[in-house]
């Protein structure tokens, strides 16, 4: 039996908690999903994530605040921003700052599964 990526997703909006694992699967992912970076934080998964599509806007600790965590704490894990507040603006910078992708709500499958497969190369 093949062993399948872990790939969690960190939103704070149900509605993307609930539909983008379904798609995961889909594309033959093993999936988990949190509603806070600290909810996370605070789980057993984060040593065996291979990739992370994290929200940037969320209450609390923010996506951003995430990234500079894992890095505080020696844990490179790619990251797939995902954002509905962001701008084109953003982009060049979350992606300097080590983001694998960027990607707008709403974004299509394809998008998603191309950032994907360029982080798990990375992982």
């Amino acid at each position: 039996m093949a062993i399948r990526s872990l790939v969690l997703v960190v939103d704070d909006d149900e509605s993307v908690r609930e539909s983008l694992p379904d798609l995961l699967r889909e594309f033959g992912f093993a999936v988990q999903a949190f509603a806070s970076a600290e909810e996370f934080l605070a789980s057993d998964c984060v040593g065996q994530t291979r990739c992370l599509i994290l929200d940037i806007a969320m209450p609390g600790m923010s996506g951003l605040d995430l990234q500079r965590e894992l890095t505080l704490r020696r844990r490179t894990i790619p990251i797939v921003f995902i954002t509905a507040h962001g701008d084109e603006s953003d982009r060049p910078r979350l992606l300097e700052q080590g983001a694998v992708e960027c990607l707008f709500k709403p974004f299509s499958d394809t998008a998603l599964r191309e950032a994907l497969n360029a982080a798990l190369r990375m992982s």
